[in-house]
């Protein structure tokens, strides 16, 4: 069992019975046999709600030196399955092949296992329109991009459990991975977001540049994201000739950076200046980075007389942006700016609905009414809440119900009781130490605004679900590392400054009251 993934980054195309497409030459049938085996067994046990769901669209890579490798096509479904299922894995397979005794799972974009009735007699012309796809837009990269180093390929493989499989990313991976959820097909429509969702769908259906740039923006977990990846599989799909890159601008700034470092910036400035579609996500990242912000503008400015189509998405709405240079906000804001509002209830119903559907589980009507009227933050945390309850459910076999789903969330439904935003956060922050709320954006350094500044990241920390990363976002862009310390500092004075502990303790009671 010497059979190794020649390149797990590239389109594994079709797979057979949960074996990666090009890998199933390669390993051998006691290998395979054992795999079918191992995912009977995982079926049996967990059920096929869950089995369809998390494991079926795991794929077998290689199986060498006492070590079976797995693919999961996305890093949650990777973190899932490890977390709830690799120690059954594992241990099925030891009985199975007991010359194999670890079983290990990455991210391979790509990978998604078919399920077992692909095995048809149409998976032979399935197949070959695939590769005739996949052929196609290999083609079309090198003949559009010289360096071949941007993304095209379409998702227009789709696996037996209707799931889209990933589209392959570019080698030195400029860009990110798309989420093969997020399509416009699952895309829940109401008033809140059916302007952002008319232009998106109208911009991927429409061959020539509509208007330029579309910039979409609303909080977190509205549906920005979903857009923008609902954007590139359909390009992908409909025009897989047309090179697209999605990136967050934070990976824009990184690989900038490192242009500058390793001295490439033409390299760099090649690669994203002949794109025919260029998504960056979160623009509001590299508020205040002057360099950042000046590459791309031009880059912004190339494209755009080139005829090429952009797509941006904030958090607030290009005039609201600060710390961006003027040039460049009026530059953001002379395209389509189409916000995405709060939920309602009807809308968050309609979601908790078609996502139960999607999963194959009956939820009764009163919990998903329970879920819509108490959980109203944002889409995120009403999927991830909804998620949970299912995974419970399934995992120790309890029926969902109104008094389950109650002590299941006990920590989310109390959080959503009394939620403080980090807008709020900064604005009391700002009022009680007598600066500006601009002072929490800016560079300034002085301990008079640094400080209170740090009171504010600490806070947001404690009174927020929000990470380290989102915080620094909504602090000027700062990095996590400097919200890490700023905790870290508030902390430590905590306890040995009277006055500055006076102080938060008297936010903290403003802020949660």
């Amino acid at each position: 069992m010497q059979h190794a993934v020649r390149d797990t980054q590239s389109a594994l195309g079709q797979s057979n019975g949960g074996i990666a497409g090009d890998q199933h030459a390669a390993l051998d049938d006691h290998a395979v046999a054992t795999w079918q085996v191992v995912r009977e067994k995982l079926r049996a046990e967990f059920g096929a709600t869950a089995y369809r769901y998390w494991l079926e669209p795991v794929a077998l890579m290689a199986v060498e030196a006492g070590v079976a490798r797995l693919g999961a096509p996305t890093r949650a479904m990777r973190d899932w399955v490890t977390q709830h299922y690799l120690d059954r894995i594992q241990k099925f397979w030891h009985a199975e092949d007991s010359d194999v005794h670890f079983v290990e799972i990455n991210i391979v974009s790509g990978a998604t296992a078919q399920n077992d009735a692909s095995a048809s007699s149409s998976s032979s012309t399935k197949s070959t329109s695939a590769n005739a796809t996949t052929a196609r837009a290999k083609s079309a990269r090198t003949s559009h991009s010289p360096e071949n180093n941007t993304v095209v390929s379409a998702p227009s493989q789709s696996n037996g459990s209707g799931r889209t499989a990933i589209a392959s990313m570019s080698d030195d991976g400029i860009s990110a991975a798309l989420d093969p959820r997020y399509t416009f097909d699952n895309f829940v429509l109401g008033k809140p977001n059916e302007f952002a969702y008319a232009a998106a769908r109208r911009l991927a259906e429409a061959e020539s540049v509509p208007f330029n740039p579309l910039f979409l923006y609303g909080g977190v977990g509205l549906g920005k994201t979903h857009l923008m990846h609902a954007i590139a599989w359909h390009i992908r799909r409909t025009q897989p000739h047309r090179t697209v890159i999605y990136l967050s601008a934070e990976k824009f700034m990184y690989r900038f950076i490192r242009a500058l470092r390793d001295k490439n910036t033409v390299d760099f400035k090649d690669q994203f200046r002949s794109v025919d579609v260029l998504m960056v996500d979160d623009v509001q990242f590299i508020s205040g980075k002057d360099s950042t912000q000046e590459e791309f503008f031009h880059t912004f400015n190339a494209l755009v007389d080139q005829g090429r189509q952009i797509i941006v998405s904030a958090d607030k709405s290009p005039s609201d942006l600060e710390d961006i240079e003027e040039r460049l906000r009026s530059r953001l804001g002379s395209g389509l700016v189409a916000d995405i509002h709060a939920t309602t209830y009807e809308l968050r119903l309609g979601i908790l609905e078609a996502k139960a559907e999607r999963q194959g589980v009956e939820l009764p009507q009163r919990v998903m009414e329970f879920l819509a009227h108490k959980i109203t933050a944002n889409v995120r945390e009403l999927e991830g809440a909804l998620n949970r309850v299912i995974a419970h459910s399934q995992l120790v076999g309890r029926e969902i119900g109104l008094e389950m789903v109650q002590d299941i969330l006990h920590d989310v439904l109390r959080a959503s009781e009394r939620r403080v935003s980090i807008e709020e956060i900064q604005k009391r922050v700002a009022e009680h130490f007598n600066i500006k709320v601009s002072d929490m954006h800016s560079a300034r350094r002085a301990r008079a605004v640094a400080r209170p500044r740090q009171v504010a990241m600490y806070l947001s920390k404690q009174l927020t679900t929000h990470s380290l990363p989102e915080i620094g976002r909504k602090f000027g862009g700062r990095d996590h590392t400097t919200v890490m310390h700023a905790v870290r500092k508030i902390e430590e004075l905590h306890g040995t400054d009277p006055s500055l502990c006076e102080d938060i303790d008297l936010l903290r009671r403003m802020l949660e009251s």
